[in-house]
């Protein structure tokens, strides 16, 4: 195993990227304006970042109409363009200890997971959308004998990527690889707090062969380039993954400018749903703490709402307060590290905030609570539990992005349901329970995008990920179901019979 000396002494030695890519050249923003990306395990700054905004968005959507306008990019081969993903994908892989170490310094994930999962999906996913590029076919619609009506699949042009700071190589390409195998041109605007990665894949898309212009980055605030981003008028389409809040503003965006396509993935509130008939309570119980505190909880699917059936909810809580102690925070940069820092003093703030308001509102605090490792000037905090948790209470309802579990008692099927349902968002739920009608039951009754029977996110690329309600709308991520975002269907109708050919 690589040391955590190898890693310390590795950082010491990175010099990332921080300029904008536009056009297939490094670029400094327009205004000159730089700010800095912290490593959330110590508080310190990594680097001053090129800091876009309404002049480099402009200039980023220029360099994109361009080449989707030249259409070489569109125009080539379907072939040709998945194996510039895969060419992308093996660059990732022999890139792949600079790619988690940046991942693991900008966001303060554990080195351990950085390439098991944020490198290794990013490689799959390119990979996966290369291999796809050339077996997808067009349709023919049935028609009588005097026409042919055929569906062909297009791309939108123009597609604005707006991506979060918890997963960034993993949920950039899944945005990037759909769009780039259709034949889109693209403008990322990765968070502000995780631009690292962004760059370097965008340098090693143009090293696997993918022309100038056709990914640009700009890296900015939301408030700023992402709002410039999706306001302009010549961006076609925006994929957007991130709060609930700010994919509306998104709509809104949309709305007032020139009405183009918006797909956004924004947030969740799981119900991980524990029967008393579960038929391996150890394996769920260690779910449990994989759902919450896997990822420091900074995930859309976290299961931050624990259902328990109410003849084991004793022994449930008991013994996943005392499973905390296996998921507390430790330096990223040590391989024996499971857990790392929240990603910054703002999610610190929120997450402290949320842990004081299930205390003030009623719930009881069976374990953690509190900060962590407060001499290292990182953001840490304690794995945290709360029982005799009311489904009403703040920390039942809002998405807390952080290791903040509430466990919540139900006596029935239909209780678990209806406690389970009542929620503004539909990401995602977990059943436990050997009864197969049961299962099959709550799986089509729970208003969730994704259900798990017997696990936990276990789902892959091969299946369409994305929610109900306010956890997201206008497309799925993953899957061929990804296509509908940035492609529209066309119909070319032929006259066969008189006048026709």
């Amino acid at each position: 195993m690589t040391t955590i000396e190898h890693w310390q002494a590795t950082a010491d030695s990175l010099r990332p990227r921080t300029d904008l890519l536009i056009g297939g050249e490094w670029v400094e923003s327009r205004s000159g304006k730089r700010f800095a990306t912290i490593n959330p395990a110590t508080g310190s700054a990594i680097a001053d970042i090129a800091e876009g905004d309404d002049d480099d968005i402009d200039r980023a959507v220029a360099a994109a109409r361009a080449a989707a306008d030249a259409g070489d990019w569109a125009a080539t081969s379907p072939r040709d363009r998945g194996q510039a993903l895969i060419r992308l994908a093996r660059l990732i892989e022999d890139n792949g200890e600079e790619l988690q170490l940046l991942e693991t310094l900008d966001v303060g994930k554990p080195i351990r997971y950085s390439r098991r999962v944020d490198v290794q999906q990013a490689i799959t996913t390119y990979e996966w959308y290369g291999e796809a590029a050339d077996k997808l076919y067009d349709d023919i619609a049935p028609t009588g004998p005097d026409a042919l009506g055929l569906i062909t699949r297009e791309p939108v042009g123009v597609v604005g990527a707006v991506t979060p700071w918890n997963f960034p190589l993993m949920i950039s390409a899944w945005k990037l690889a759909p769009a780039l195998m259709t034949g889109n041109t693209v403008v990322h605007k990765p968070a502000e707090q995780s631009p690292l990665t962004a760059l370097r894949i965008a340098e090693l898309a143009l090293e696997a062969g993918i022309p100038p212009g056709v990914l640009n980055v700009v890296p900015g605030f939301g408030e700023t380039a992402g709002r410039a981003l999706g306001m302009h008028e010549d961006v076609d389409a925006v994929t957007f993954t991130g709060s609930t809040e700010v994919g509306k503003l998104f709509l809104e965006y949309s709305g007032a400018s020139n009405m183009k396509r918006v797909s956004a993935e924004t947030g969740g509130k799981t119900p991980n749903i524990i029967f008393a008939d579960a038929p391996d309570l150890d394996f769920a119980i260690s779910a449990v703490g994989f759902s919450i505190f896997w990822n420091t909880g900074e995930m859309c699917i976290a299961g931050s709402r624990l259902m328990v059936e109410r003849s084991i909810y004793d022994e449930v809580v008991e013994r996943v307060a005392a499973s905390t102690s296996g998921w507390m925070p430790g330096d990223p940069l040590d391989p024996a590290t499971k857990a790392g820092p929240v990603v910054s003093t703002e999610q610190l703030e929120r997450v402290t905030r949320y842990i004081e308001l299930g205390s003030e509102q009623g719930a009881t605090l069976v374990a953690g609570g509190n900060r962590a490792l407060t001499d290292t000037g990182g953001y840490f905090v304690e794995p945290t539990v709360f029982a005799d948790v009311d489904n009403q209470m703040a920390i039942a309802q809002d998405e807390i992005f952080g290791p903040v579990l509430a466990i919540i008692p139900f006596d029935s099927d239909e209780e678990a349901l209806a406690i389970a349902n009542d929620t503004r968002f539909g990401l995602s739920a977990a059943v436990w329970t050997q009864n197969l009608g049961r299962a099959h039951t709550m799986a089509a009754r729970l208003r969730a995008g994704t259900v798990w029977i017997n696990n936990f996110d276990t789902s892959g690329i091969v299946a369409p990920f994305g929610g109900y309600k306010e956890s997201g709308l206008g497309g799925k991520d993953n899957s061929l179901y990804a296509l509908d975002k940035s492609t529209n269907p066309k119909t070319t109708w032929i006259n066969l019979g008189r006048g026709g050919f």
